[in-house]
């Protein structure tokens, strides 16, 4: 038996081994609470926050872009989105089936969307319908207790102001692709994610660093289900958690006139092509339009399956700039090029004369004028004047193939001219190496006549044409054509501008060989016998060439059949390019109508109107001017003609205007 003293002495030990127990018990709950309080206090406090709050981007606003004189063309407007965010979604059929109805679409619509977005982090909201109307946001908020997860969110949409009107120069902005997510991030090293908006298109494509921005955050409170209860704002309790207001995109100031783009743009109604406009003496884009056209909107606002099926279903291709994206054959626009070749090489000079009976023969090919009955004795002033093929081939006959493509090149022709827009083709000047590399046979002196009168082989753009036609206005010198002006900050401050650039200058051998090119480009427009007399525009005072660009070669038996009688897609482009005004030049236009049959009837009409909203605009007191002078000159050549009248014998009625020749 234990004694008493025994008996105390164990209970002891027991009581201290107790004592040390608890005492280690709860001197690791004391250190365990100093872990998570003291140690982790701060990275769980963050981890509470955050479990309620909901991190939302605050979208930057795109930067404007505006005209020359600062009429606005693009600007920002708020579209709403319904978003999802999967992390908060509880009874996902339940919750599905409600926003259908709302949203008036499918619930395997909504699916398909979720599982296309299934490899992101859950807690990243996905959008389900964008720009959602009135009503279906007022749905949305009020059963927001009924749909949990489910959230509208603000996004500034891009509106073009005229719609149609410009749009391939403006270009678009959509939502990112999964196919350009991964090229774009290593292009721009940003972080960018699906749902995000980026220039894709034109002007907004090729400055979307500038016009961008950066995004900002905001946190709003949550409840379990993600529903928002209320902004917060930064206080004791979300200290740290900060917002990140957006920094807005830079504003740009283009070259391009709203007042001549809408003329353009009218004046090309009810047909298909493309009309630019630039300054002579800095390569400025004054308009650029073509047609058919897109509203550029329609892909800001969430491009329905409907509207893009109707642009890339659509045999006229409207998203295709036919400015910069097409290139055709010159036909007689490129008769000029072919002159200046001449007379700089020596070929021919101002005394050189043809006799153009209609035709002549070369081997076993005969190579027909447009005008059946021919031109009669003529030199270089009448055969641009009245665009004679058999002048210029037989001058061609007199050079070799290289010598005009060398001349042609020099004015720019048959390469980019390096604007600032994406997918410039090239265009095509052939050569005798050129040949012999793509199809491995030699010249033929024939394929020289077809290529001096624009056909054949040889391909250009409008843009090319006009920047060769401004050469021949100015004296020879070639600018790059650009289209941007000035780029701004949100503050208004200057961050960039643009200046004329000089690529090179076609220095002329002879001194009489742009006087004549001009002289015989002023009679097309201002003598009665010129290709364009009808189009020469009061107050305008313009000089140009028409064209006919053939689609299709014609056999013998049909070289002056009617162009109007054709099937559509067999009908010649009509052409046109110009300058004004001929003895102050400032502008040069070139003008396409596809299928339009005729330079003079199809695409003279636009230039005329083109140019005249210019000169009205910008150089009135010249307008007025030229108004008097087209006066002098109307009494000139009636006083000509009436002189020529009883000179003049009886002939038999004219045949039928032969159009599918070069005109």
């Amino acid at each position: 038996m234990f004694g008493e003293e025994e008996l105390v002495k164990i209970h002891k030990d027991r009581a201290t081994l107790i004592s040390y127990i608890i005492t280690a018990a709860f001197g690791l709950v004391l250190a365990r609470l100093w872990y998570l309080q003291v140690y982790k206090g701060e990275t769980l406090h963050n981890y509470s926050i955050q479990n309620r709050l909901r991190k939302e981007v605050v979208w930057a606003p795109r930067g404007l872009i505006y005209s020359r004189d600062d009429q606005l063309l693009v600007d920002n407007i708020p579209r709403f989105d319904t978003i999802l965010t999967p992390q908060f979604l509880i009874d996902r059929p339940l919750t599905l089936a409600k926003l259908a109805k709302i949203l008036n679409v499918e619930v395997t619509f909504i699916e398909h969307i979720l599982k296309k977005n299934s490899n992101q982090a859950t807690y990243r909201p996905i959008i389900i319908k964008k720009n959602i109307s009135f009503e279906e946001l007022a749905q949305i908020e009020s059963q927001n207790a009924e749909l949990p997860g489910v959230s509208v969110d603000t996004f500034i949409s891009r509106e073009y102001r005229d719609k149609e009107v410009g749009a391939h120069l403006l270009g678009y902005i959509s939502e990112i692709s999964q196919i350009q997510l991964p090229k774009l991030r290593e292009r721009d090293a940003v972080d960018y994610r699906l749902g995000d908006f980026i220039g894709q298109f034109g002007i907004e494509e090729q400055l979307d660093r500038y016009l961008r921005g950066e995004n900002g955050h905001e946190f709003v409170e949550v409840d379990a289900r993600g529903r928002r209860k209320r902004y917060i704002n930064t206080d004791n309790l979300f200290k740290g958690i900060e917002d990140e207001q957006p920094l807005s995109g830079m504003n740009v100031k283009l070259t391009i006139d709203r007042d001549m783009q809408i003329a353009a743009y009218e004046a090309l109604e009810g047909r298909v092509g493309g009309v630019i406009s630039i300054d002579v003496e800095s390569g400025q884009v004054l308009a650029m339009v073509s047609r058919p056209s897109f509203d550029p909107s329609q892909f800001s606002r969430g491009l329905s399956p409907e509207y893009w099926r109707s642009l890339v279903n659509n045999k006229l291709h409207p998203l295709r700039d036919r400015n910069i994206q097409e290139h055709f054959s010159p036909g007689s626009t490129f008769k000029a090029i072919t002159g200046i070749a001449a007379f700089e090489t020596g070929a021919v000079d101002e005394r050189f004369e043809v006799n153009c009976g209609g035709s002549f023969r070369l081997g076993n090919r005969v190579y027909h004028c447009w005008k059946k009955e021919g031109h009669g004795s003529t030199s270089i002033v009448k055969a641009v004047r009245e665009s004679c093929n058999v002048y210029f081939q037989k001058a061609a006959m007199r050079m070799d193939i290289d010598d005009i493509a060398r001349y042609a090149k020099a004015f720019g022709m048959g390469s980019r001219t390096g604007i600032s827009l994406p997918r410039e083709v090239n265009g095509l000047i052939p050569t005798k190496d050129w040949k012999r590399k793509r199809f491995g046979q030699e010249w033929q002196p024939g394929e020289t006549l077809s290529c001096s009168i624009g056909q054949s082989y040889v391909l250009s753009s409008t843009i090319q044409l006009a920047t060769a036609y401004a050469a021949i206005a100015n004296g020879g010198k070639i600018f790059r054509p650009y289209v941007v002006k000035d780029i701004y900050d949100g503050q208004g401050e200057l961050v960039k501008t643009f200046h004329p650039e000089l690529l090179s200058e076609v220095k002329m051998k002879n001194p009489k060989t742009l006087a004549l090119v001009r002289e015989g480009l002023f009679q097309v427009m201002n003598n009665p016998k010129g290709t364009a007399f009808a189009r020469r525009g009061p107050g305008l005072m313009m000089a140009g060439k028409t064209g006919t660009s053939q689609v299709r070669s014609s056999s013998a038996d049909k070289v002056y059949q009617k162009c109007d009688l054709m099937d559509y897609e067999s009908r010649h482009h009509g052409l046109f390019v110009g300058f004004a005004p001929y003895d102050n030049p400032k502008i040069a236009t070139a003008v396409i109508v596809e299928h339009g049959c005729s330079g003079s009837g199809a695409a003279a009409p636009v230039a005329e109107k083109v140019v005249t909203q210019y000169m009205k605009k910008y150089q009135p007191e010249m307008y007025l001017e030229n108004l008097e002078k087209d006066k002098a000159i109307k009494d000139i050549w009636v006083k000509s003609l009436k002189a020529e009248a009883p000179k003049a014998k009886p002939q038999s009625p004219a045949a039928p205007k032969p159009v599918g020749q070069n005109l």
